[in-house]
């Protein structure tokens, strides 16, 4: 793709690191930006520079958020001894967008890979068993993605969370082997928090 301006070359360039986003779809927006007042592009530009100067992480949960607690810890009407297990921000947002589910979450920040490099140590897992070693909860939701990667991820919790009395349940399996939470609708997914069972049930071998 030939630019005659090194400025649009550079804009495009930046748009088109983002997933999903082709020259093609990066040179659109650039156009579109174009096309708009400078007030409107500083505007722009300033809400990614704040967001990534101020956004915070929930110091319970591992949430971003734009206080020390986010909005779901923070709130009194929430079951703090029931906790969620979620990958990322994408799967709390998919799980309270149900309206199913009243107690709180804890972001783990990606699942264990191998392949890609990323261990138990990578993830926020630690934090989790110590809020179980200090008793702080009843029960423990496993919520990952149904691959192969996730199921890593949930039996290494499982077993990390055994020593404690704590309860550890799977969101049933309404969400299809495979797929990932953000992508199933929410009646499935309500239907799959409201319907979980123990995690350890769901084990081919005790």
């Amino acid at each position: 793709m030939n630019f005659s301006s090194k400025l649009i070359e550079e804009a495009v360039n930046e748009f088109s690191k983002l997933p999903g986003v082709g020259k093609r779809t990066a040179l659109r927006f650039v156009l579109h930006l174009m096309k708009n007042n400078k007030a409107e592009v500083e505007q722009f530009g300033n809400t990614f520079i704040k967001l990534r100067s101020e956004l915070k992480y929930c110091e319970k949960c591992h949430n971003v958020s734009d206080k020390v607690l986010c909005e779901v810890c923070a709130n009194p009407k929430r079951d703090q001894t029931t906790v969620c297990v979620v990958e990322d921000i994408r799967d709390v947002m998919a799980i309270e967008n149900t309206q199913q589910y009243l107690g709180v979450y804890h972001v783990l920040g990606g699942i264990i890979s191998p392949m890609d490099g990323v261990g138990p140590s990578d993830l926020t897992i630690e934090s989790l068993v110590q809020k179980a070693a200090k008793g702080e909860i009843k029960e423990v939701i496993m919520a990952l993605s149904t691959t192969m990667e996730g199921d890593t991820t949930n039996f290494y919790i499982y077993k990390r969370l055994k020593a404690y009395a704590i309860t550890v349940t799977t969101i049933a399996r309404g969400i299809a082997i495979g797929d990932e939470l953000e992508y199933a609708d929410e009646v499935t997914l309500g239907r799959s928090i409201i319907n979980r069972t123990l995690y350890e049930n769901s084990l081919s071998f005790k």
